[in-house]
């Protein structure tokens, strides 16, 4: 199972849902970088369950660090070693689906390539996985604001409730504020009927799919490179491994299919400042792969929580025969509403890994 990501800040991700951990180890942080410690809770609590509308999980989602750091959070240029410790798991509650694939899960093809031994409760499928990610992603965001750069994001939509876009020009303070919200919207209206459309999912038995629109802001022009080496497919690769994540688009995405090229384009100006800057940002402030010197824009879509409390049907793996089933575990309504910061943390980690690699062959 390839658990790794990054060329010159490498994370590497280990541990299952219902084992006794889950961890990361970070290469590449600089010797003498120092976490601060208290923003990187704040930055985990986001994504931690317990809340009113998410899964009824009660983890705490402390890391501990092993190694490549001191007690006063100083990285000594060594890779970081860190653990949280899943202390709510209840393997007991998926015991009963060891043979039966829940519907949109991984467990078939997982059960078909590694067998009965795997743990049908998500193992290395799971969202769980993200508590890692996020405390990666949670240092890589402030090595990132050393630089001046910004992540950020809201709830664009969740079910058939929509929040309003991001502005052409996001604010530092604007992404602050949106992260302090339990539901980060733009407009707290739409943030109290998508709560509402939640509850209802749940008291319903159901789920809601959500998108989330996502913005870098600060990023040096000429950042990334064509093909392969390029913000779209670097930044594609590490999002859409995000458990549930079903669709990614930049800019104005499949929008732009719906226009002519003078539609589409956007114009080029220059500033008052005498910088050079784009009337719209319907490319998402990416060109032939590289910034632009615009916001980097981006949507997610995230599917439904597969695992819901109706009744649905499925394949007993041992008889083979075909047989109804229901989900039992603690889950969100909509998984969407714990992705923002799992989202900025992906894009945090590739944007300063590939800030890292471009300083080591041109200066920016």
């Amino acid at each position: 199972m390839l658990s790794e990501i990054g060329r010159r800040l490498r994370l590497t991700i280990f541990g299952t849902s219902h084992g006794p951990a889950v961890g990361c180890v970070l290469e590449g942080l600089p010797a003498g970088f120092t976490i601060d410690m208290e923003s990187l809770r704040t930055f985990l609590n986001r994504r931690r369950p317990g809340a009113s509308l998410t899964s009824r999980l009660q983890e705490q989602d402390m890391p501990r660090f092993t190694a490549g750091i001191d007690k006063q959070g100083v990285c000594d240029g060594k890779p970081l070693a860190a653990m949280i410790a899943n202390r709510d798991a209840r393997a007991g509650d998926y015991r009963m689906l060891k043979a039966k694939p829940r519907p949109g899960q991984a467990d078939y093809p997982a059960y078909c390539k590694y067998g009965s031994r795997l743990d049908m409760a998500g193992g290395p499928f799971s969202g769980r996985l993200t508590a890692p990610l996020c405390l990666a992603g949670g240092i890589a965001v402030q090595l990132l604001a050393e630089d001046g750069i910004f992540v950020g994001s809201h709830l664009l939509r969740i079910g058939k409730v929509e929040d309003r876009p991001l502005p052409l020009y996001p604010t530092r303070q604007l992404l602050a504020g949106l992260s302090r919200k339990v539901i980060p919207v733009l407009d707290d209206e739409a943030g109290r009927r998508m709560q509402l459309a939640a509850e209802l999912a749940r008291q319903q038995g159901d789920s809601l799919g959500g998108i989330i629109q996502a913005a870098a802001i600060g990023l040096p022009v000429g950042l990334g490179g064509p093909l392969f080496a390029g913000l779209e497919p670097r930044l594609a690769a590490v999002l859409m491994a995000i458990p549930a994540a079903k669709g990614i688009e930049f800019g104005a995405g499949f929008g732009s299919a719906r226009l002519r090229g003078s539609q589409n384009n956007d114009s080029f100006y220059r500033r008052y400042d005498g910088s050079i800057a784009t009337a719209s940002n319907n490319c998402g402030g990416i060109l032939g792969g590289m910034s632009n010197g615009m916001p980097l824009t981006l949507q997610m879509a995230f599917k439904p929580t597969p695992c819901i409390a109706l009744e649905q049907r499925t394949v007993d793996m041992a008889s083979g025969k075909e047989t109804p089933t229901q989900s039992k575990g603690r889950h969100d309504p909509c998984v969407a509403l714990r992705c923002c910061p799992i989202v900025e943390a992906a894009m945090a980690l590739v944007l300063a890994d590939m800030l890292m690699e471009a300083r080591e062959t041109i200066c920016i």
